[in-house]
């Protein structure tokens, strides 16, 4: 790899990284104002979407945490019963009573473990449910998105939405919800039975309950625009190190390891600084409802003992009320612990349901037309694309025939990987249509485009797993056998060969056993064993040495026999296999003709070749 190629790769990465991250912030402004009420009513959206498939088992989780709730709440209506009534009845010599509300005592709290048993296994069986249907739906929602998604919206940003984010979601659905849920239905119920005991006493809880109502609307506004920064704040930490590491040897050879850490560091500390902010309003959230629960349960002491000496409330029932504000309060401070959860979870949600919400650039054809055998011939009629208004490629026409090995050259930035991108799919053109044998491209289903086009990065990327696994992904379906004779005919199998484990062997992450030619020559076996019409290569030599290159280039020539090709070509080396030489500037093509045609002409590619014959001298 040249300096000068590092260079640029680089400057694309911290650009990308940048437009990252100034989407993450336009993400956390979107979310203020208006945007709470939208965001919000997405998330729910999905949430509910999320638990219609398990409505029943849902169900029955409501009703386990009702009945568990009711267990609950009728202890201290025995104790009550016992020291109004079954203590006087027992000195009388009449221990019916108290023996009675004993074994009720003791039955209730059985059914209480029972019910709390049957109800945290529905729960927690519903809620990794709903996590796995999320993963799934995410990362298959993902894969779909268009490639113009992935090159704005880099993989940092992907791989918080699908860890992170879920993890924070997951924390809720486990524990937190169940928890809320649960002191939700115990406040509703105890308050009712605080009536019912004793209006006078109720309405000094249900007084002090107003100010407690005002602290958590305060709570809840400072929290959440606390957690939708430390998502934002998390994301960005995750982007640094996905980067960092994607990027390895650029970062070691360009000695960035010091500025890497500098950067990280400050993002960092950045998330460090609004976790701590958003768990300090916690803090003041528990501090301040714990304050007016105490407040609230030593006047009705105070109000109770006094009624008691009176003679208009019976010691039994100022008992049970206590029990019952200590009931009544503790959820309360549960839900201030979930709070935390469900803030984190809750602005986790809002960036998950953005991703799912986006639809892919390049839409599925609604009455879809089939092609079963495609010859491979291209046509590109009064075909135009630009990004934002911006001209890339002005109106154009092309037509290759089928069979045709077409070489585009041109200078960087003359729109050679654009077109191949609309060739392909990877995007659809702003004007005209791209047909192959007469179909638009627009009209066929992904997979079946795919399977008549395919194309051949640069980077020749190969997945964890087994050269033949690798070499499989061109038709999953293929035998053994298949496989052998689709990396024989690139050239591949001599190398194979010589393998320990033959086609077995591992080529570990990102094909990182192998040299970047035999990479390449899997990619081209890959290919072969999908036998599709058109292939489109985007340089395959560029970053070979010389060796390299031959033996790869031996290989295209067999790839390439009776099949239609556009090849992005760099190295005007790769040209000599091409029929064709299309000569791109601005986006306009301004030479077409056979290799040896040009070459005697005066134009430009003429001029390019001249250059490049001189520099092997």
């Amino acid at each position: 790899m040249s300096t000068a190629t590092s260079d640029t790769e680089a400057a694309e990465q911290h650009s990308d990284q940048a437009a990252d991250w100034r989407g993450i912030a336009k993400e956390d402004d979107a979310v203020t104002g208006t945007g709470n009420l939208v965001l919000a009513g997405r998330s729910r959206r999905l949430l509910l979407d999320l638990v219609r498939p398990y409505r029943k088992q849902a169900v029955l989780t409501f009703v386990l945490i009702l009945l568990d709730n009711a267990t609950k709440v009728s202890m201290p209506l025995f104790i009550a019963y016992a020291l109004d009534h079954g203590i006087s009845a027992g000195r009388q010599g009449n221990w019916t009573p108290l023996l009675a509300t004993v074994i009720g005592f003791v039955v209730v709290t059985l059914l209480s473990g029972l019910t709390t048993f049957a109800f945290l296994r529905a729960s927690g069986s519903l809620s990794q449910r709903v996590l796995f249907d999320l993963r799934v739906r995410s990362f298959q929602h993902t894969q779909r998105l268009s490639v113009s998604f992935h090159e704005k919206y880099t993989s940092g940003k992907v791989v918080t939405r699908l860890t992170s984010d879920i993890e924070a979601l997951q924390e809720l659905l486990e524990g937190a919800l169940n928890q809320a849920l649960s002191a939700v239905i115990s406040v509703v119920t105890i308050a009712a039975l605080l009536i019912w005991l004793d209006p006078l006493l109720a309405s000094i809880v249900l007084l002090g309950f107003v100010p407690l109502v005002l602290v958590t609307r305060w709570a809840q506004r400072r929290q959440r625009a606390g957690y939708r920064r430390t998502r934002g704040a998390i994301s960005r930490v995750v982007v640094q190190f996905v980067e960092s590491m994607s990027g390895m040897r650029a970062v070691q050879a360009f000695r960035r390891e010091a500025r890497n850490d500098e950067v990280l560091g400050l993002e960092d500390a950045k998330y460090q600084k609004a976790t701590t902010a958003a768990v300090r309003g916690v803090g003041d959230y528990v501090g301040l409802s714990n304050f007016i629960g105490k407040l609230t349960t030593v006047t009705v002491l105070l109000v109770g003992a006094w009624q008691v000496m009176e003679g208009n409330l019976a010691i039994g029932v100022l008992a049970a009320y206590l029990l019952y504000l200590d009931q009544f309060y503790g959820p309360l401070d549960e839900l201030a612990q979930v709070f935390n959860s469900y803030q984190s979870a809750a602005a986790a949600l809002e960036k998950i349901s953005g991703v799912l919400e986006e639809e892919p650039a390049v839409a599925e054809p609604e009455r879809p037309v089939t092609l079963e055998h495609a010859s491979g011939a291209v046509r590109m009629d009064r075909v135009a694309f630009g990004y934002n208004d911006t001209s890339v490629l002005p109106e154009f026409d092309l037509t290759i025939p089928a069979g045709q090995v077409v070489a585009l050259v041109g200078a960087t930035g003359a729109g050679k990987s654009t077109m191949a991108k609309l060739l392909t799919r990877f995007y659809d053109p702003t004007g005209g249509v791209i047909t192959l044998d007469g179909v638009d491209l627009r009209d066929l289903v992904d997979a079946e485009l795919r399977r008549h086009i395919v194309m051949i990065t640069q980077e020749a990327y190969l997945f964890s797993g087994t050269i033949a696994d690798n070499i499989r992904l061109g038709r999953p379906e293929a035998t053994d056998a298949e496989v052998a004779a689709a990396a024989g005919a690139v050239g591949l199998d001599a190398f194979v060969a010589q393998l320990p484990d033959g086609y077995a062997t591992d080529v570990r992450t990102r094909g990182g056993r192998l040299s970047a030619g035999q990479r390449q020559l899997v990619a081209f076996a890959r290919v072969f064993l999908a036998d599709p019409a058109v292939i489109v290569l985007d340089e395959a030599t560029s970053s070979l040495d010389i060796p390299g290159e031959r033996l790869v280039q031996r290989a295209l020539e067999t790839l390439l026999r009776d099949r239609t090709a556009v090849i992005i070509a760099h190295r005007l080396s790769t040209v000599a296999i091409a029929d064709r030489v299309l000569v791109l500037d601005g986006g306009r093509i301004v030479e077409d003709g056979a290799p040896a045609e040009l070459i005697a002409g005066q134009g430009r590619f003429a001029g390019l070749h001249a250059a490049w014959r001189d520099s092997l001298v």
